[in-house]
């Protein structure tokens, strides 16, 4: 059932780093991207895929990690990605990517959750670095970075009160804790 799909399809930082990831498996994902709705059917989205420790440790250094968790500096060495997908935009086709990156992040997100991954899409990238490392032409504007493995860790949501805080956290069993504002609190009239 999609809820399902939906509720498992978190934000996952923590990945068994071993477990490999094969390029077919990406451009499997990818391709749920490429069908994915945009607007006026322009298809700007380009990919980059990277698989091999070589290419993920390139990718690393320019990502930040979980925003809310000020004391983590990241998933350590053995529990790093093992694979990414970055989404870029043809500026040659459209100079205004508008919300067509976020609906093909999802679809490749649940794609993923579906085959049992996890992954984390990360809009906070050192774009500069990540152009530089992996020569993104400069056409091409980095839009999302998505981080994917299989999960190392145990994320369950909450049900956040109206006025509770909604910031991610991790309890002393390291369970990654995301509050979710409920049903009745976003649904107006």
């Amino acid at each position: 059932m999609i809820e399902d799909i939906v509720k498992s399809n978190r934000s996952y930082r923590r990945f068994f780093e071993d477990r490999r990831i094969s390029r077919d498996v990406l451009l499997k994902l990818v391709n749920l991207g490429r069908l994915s709705p945009s607007g006026a059917n322009l298809q700007p989205l380009k990919y980059m895929v990277a698989t091999s420790p070589d290419e993920c440790g390139q990718i690393f250094p320019s990502l930040a990690w979980a925003g809310y968790l000020k004391e983590w500096p990241g998933p350590k060495e053995d529990e790093r990605p093992s694979a990414y997908i970055i989404i870029l935009g043809d500026t040659g086709i459209s100079k205004n990517f508008g919300c067509d990156h976020g609906i093909a992040a999802q679809s490749i997100m649940l794609g993923a959750s579906e085959m049992g991954l996890g992954g984390c899409m990360i809009g906070s990238i050192n774009r500069d670095d990540l152009r530089k490392t992996l020569r993104i032409p400069a056409e091409m504007e980095i839009l999302l970075v998505l981080a994917l493995g299989y999960p190392r860790e145990q994320v369950v949501l909450d049900e956040a009160a109206l006025g509770e805080s909604i910031k991610y956290w991790r309890d002393e069993k390291g369970i990654h804790h995301v509050p979710k504002r409920r049903l009745q609190d976003v649904v107006l009239g």
